[in-house]
This record gives structure tokens, sequence and C-alpha cells, in this order.
């Protein structure tokens, strides 16, 4: 298969996935263009890759400059991407950088509003049956001794979530992994370091915000969790929410986004939205375990993270 083929084939992988940003990683700008046979780029380096040799290629000279060529150009050329209409201009974004590195956020314009799950008086369960547990604690304490599902027989030890409990930021992922389980707490295996790199990165700390997951056991072998078992836990997160009140939640994953929003959409659709969930901005991003799978998807979390801090800021400014 040649260069073309394989290239045409990763374009259409990435819109599969909802997608409609190529980031170049592990493929420097040069070795891209060499590929769809372009020839050298000139001022960029053949060493460089991902976001940085993006960057690199367009700092270093003027597109017009001779010699120069503009990769989103040559995919068009070469059959690989569709043409742009020359009234539709290309956007031309600033670097972002990846979650492990720091970088002054970039300005954007609103994003678009997605789905709206709920009223926006935030009153979930007022009178209902957890309204006696009036802390985070006592939310814990309920769930050490949930019975409502049989998770609660194959896992070590309940996770109900740890945090501030007046944090301006929630976070939510699917299920603890066995890390989680052996700890009896959220997010410190491997995703979990990288997600403390993640929020270090829009300066957060953990101490800074809550983190929970959907699910408060862990099915066992890391299994999805079933719709009853969904069903048992989310009061117990509902609790949480409305205990908290927090200023923005950021979903990660497909199971927490579609579960929080009713919806059985892809993640790719969900991105680059402002979600509300019962008055509360939701924004969606991509599980930091994926990202240990597929580190071409840390440039799009790290674009929803700094959208959620935006929003945090936001909403404080405005308290």
């Amino acid at each position: 298969m040649n260069g073309k083929d394989l290239l045409r084939r990763y374009l259409e992988q990435r819109r599969e996935v909802g997608e409609q940003d190529l980031v170049l990683d592990q493929l420097s700008v040069a070795d891209a263009m060499r590929i769809l046979g372009a020839g050298p780029t000139g001022a960029s380096s053949a060493s460089a890759s991902g976001a940085d040799a993006e960057l690199q290629s367009r700092t270093s000279a003027p597109e017009s400059a001779p010699g120069s060529a503009d990769w989103r150009a040559v995919l068009r050329g070469s059959g690989a991407a569709p043409d742009v209409p020359a009234s539709r201009p290309v956007a031309r974004e600033p670097h972002a950088a990846a979650p492990d590195s720091l970088a002054v956020p970039r300005s954007a314009t609103a994003p678009p509003a997605g789905i709206v799950v709920g009223a926006p008086d935030r009153g979930l369960f007022s009178g209902g049956a957890l309204a006696g547990l009036e802390s985070l604690g006592a939310v814990a304490a309920a769930v050490a001794s949930c019975t409502s599902c049989p998770l609660h027989t194959t896992a070590k030890n309940p996770v109900p979530g740890a945090g501030n409990p007046n944090a301006g930021l929630m976070i939510v992922g699917e299920a603890p992994g066995a890390t989680e389980d052996e700890q009896g707490l959220p997010f410190v295996g491997a995703a979990g370091q990288l997600l403390t790199k993640i929020l270090a990165a829009v300066d957060l700390t953990r101490e800074d915000v809550f983190i929970c997951n959907v699910i408060k056991h862990r099915p066992p072998g890391n299994r999805n969790p079933t719709p009853d078992e969904v069903m048992a836990c989310t009061p117990y997160l509902i609790r949480q929410f409305e205990l908290i009140k927090p200023k923005a939640i950021l979903a990660l994953g497909t199971f927490a986004a579609q579960t929080l929003l009713e919806t059985k959409l892809a993640i790719g659709k969900l991105r680059g939205q402002v979600h509300k969930y019962h008055g509360v901005p939701l924004i969606v991003t991509y599980h930091p375990a994926a990202l240990l799978r597929n580190p071409s998807w840390k440039r799009p979390t790290w674009e929803d993270v700094q959208l959620a801090r935006r929003i945090l800021d936001s909403a404080v400014g405005e308290s």
C-alpha cells in the first residue's frame, strides 16, 4: 500500500471517531510531505514531530516563501482531503501543547451549545431517598454499605470519590480499575497519574477538584457496567452533585459522557460543545486511559480541558 492510501485510511479512521482536525503525531511535516511527493518543506526539521512540528513549520517561514508548502494544500492535491472553497479560508490555530507540558491557553470563540439534560435549578433529588445524606462523608458511608447490585460482592473497596467538597470543577469517569479498587481512591493508577498532569497543565491540583466515577465499585475484570449497576450507582453520583454544587463538569470517556447526557452519540460528536447537566456546564473529553493507548488524542483532550478551565474561570468571575 502506497503512502497516499495509508494516509487516506488514517484520515477515514479519524473521521469515523468524529475528529475534524488532523494532528501530525509521531510523523514530521517533512516526512508527510515526502510521502505525498511534495519534497522538502524548507524550514521544517525532519526530526520534529507532532504538534511541535506543525508549530515549527508555521513560524519558521511564511507560507508564501519559495520552497515552502502548506501540508493541507498537499493533502488536497493528493486526493487525501477534500478541497476547501476559496471563500472559506483555512483557520490558523495556535499551537496547543500536549497535556504533559504547559502552554498558554488559546483564545477561542464561544463553543456551540450541546445537549441539555434536566432543569436548570439543580434540584435533582430534593426530598428524595438520599436527601438525608448531608455530606460527602455520609454519601461515602452509604456507598460502602450499598448492596443494590452485585458489585459489592466482588470489589475489594468502595471508591465513592475524593477531592474538594467545595470544588468548582467536578470530574466524572466510568468505574474504578484494579489500583483504585485496591486503594479505595479514584484515578490513582497510570490513567490517574496522567490526569494529574492534565490538571496541572491548567493550574489545577487534585485538591482543587472533586474526582469520582459513575460506578462506585469495580466491575470484575474491568468489564463494562450493566444498566442495573448504573441505576444502582447513579443516585449517589447525583447526591454528590447536589452537595458539591460544581461550576463545571468534565466527563471523561464515552461511558461517563453518554450516561450523564443520556445519549448514544459517539464521543467525537460530543466533544467541543458546552452541554448542560441540570444547569451545570458539562464538557466531554477522552478518558486518560484512552490517551495512554492513543497519544494522538492528547491534543484534543488538552483543548477540551482548556475549555473547561475557561468556563470555570468565567463562572467564578460571575459569582
